[in-house]
């Protein structure tokens, strides 16, 4: 396998009682990617990453760390990898730094002064001497983030690493994150529900629903080749210019939502769009350009709940 390829699914699958929750999963992620497995709760994104550490076994179909088999991995390969899944568990009564010397005991190459950089490589250095038990929410996750990257793994898996944060406290772990891939070229791997998480986070995305994969790729490629370009349109008029639009061949689709017409139209016809506007009389107050994950996310959805039909 080529050693720029970090993880690769090949028809990976787990079934518990009568019940597919992950069916046939082809995925790769590649050297220095933050890929983002993204789908609803309940979708099979924990399960994928749990299957992934060795935490479950699948059903059927393989996966390979590294170019490892899976049936191959052990503690040796398992030491590149750094994870975080479902809520951190600490000592309560022990500081924050009291926990991550005891957790990285296990590996007998950590010393305390690597813990502390650690720490401070998370912005937790006036946080250490303090008792887990008084940390903030915000707090856990940069401390379970820090004992899944003391050991310098080259991977890092993080199961929906933001859930439960405020705004600022998930900006700061984005950060930390972008950080680990841009700085120390570490590979990163999470599962999310969060829509603009990963288009602000990610740079690559595996969309999933149902234990099966919908779409795979770069987030701007899928953006940019998808039919979810909207043009948001604000004018005098709005509904006699959504009545005059209607009728013109060039324009794909066209809707109304709070008094802003949206209109999927080709990137090179937005000028005659404007032009055209100005020439029925119209004032055009603004013309925008906007794509997002959530609105990909939404309409691969339907596209298949209606196969599904």
């Amino acid at each position: 396998m080529d050693n720029k390829i970090i993880i690769v699914t090949d028809g990976l699958s787990k079934k518990f009682n009568d019940n597919w929750v992950l069916s046939n999963l082809d995925i790769q992620v590649n050297k220095g990617q933050i890929y983002g497995l993204l789908g609803p709760q309940g979708s099979g994104k924990s399960i994928v990453l749990k299957i992934l550490t060795g935490l479950v076994k699948p059903t059927k179909g393989k996966f390979e760390l590294f170019g490892i088999k899976n049936s191959a991995l052990n503690n040796k390969v398992y030491k590149r990898v750094g994870a975080l899944i479902g809520e951190p568990g600490f000592y309560p009564y022990l500081t924050g730094k009291q926990n991550l010397i005891h957790l990285s005991s296990l590996s007998k190459d950590i010393s305390e002064s690597k813990v502390e950089e650690t720490l401070e490589m998370v912005n937790l250095e006036n946080q250490q001497d303090m008792k887990v038990k008084d940390y903030a929410p915000v707090f856990k996750k940069r401390l379970g983030i820090a004992q899944a990257i003391v050991h310098d793994p080259e991977l890092l898996i993080l199961d929906e690493p933001t859930f439960g944060l405020e705004p600022e406290g998930m900006q700061k772990i984005h950060n930390y994150i972008k950080l680990m891939a841009d700085e120390y070229g570490k590979t990163i791997f999470l599962a999310s529900h969060n829509l603009q998480e990963v288009q602000s986070l990610c740079t690559h995305m595996g969309l999933i629903n149902y234990g099966k994969l919908v779409k795979e790729g770069a987030v701007k490629e899928l953006l940019n080749t998808s039919e979810l370009f909207v043009t948001e349109v604000v004018v005098d008029q709005p509904q006699q210019a959504l009545n005059l639009l209607l009728n013109q061949n060039w324009v794909n689709k066209i809707s109304m939502f709070r008094n802003k017409l949206k209109l999927h139209i080709a990137n090179e016809k937005r000028p005659i769009l404007t032009k055209f506007l100005v020439e029925q009389g119209f004032k055009v107050y603004s013309v925008q350009s906007r794509s997002s994950v959530e609105d990909y996310y939404i309409s691969l959805l339907r596209k298949e709940k209606s196969r599904e039909k």
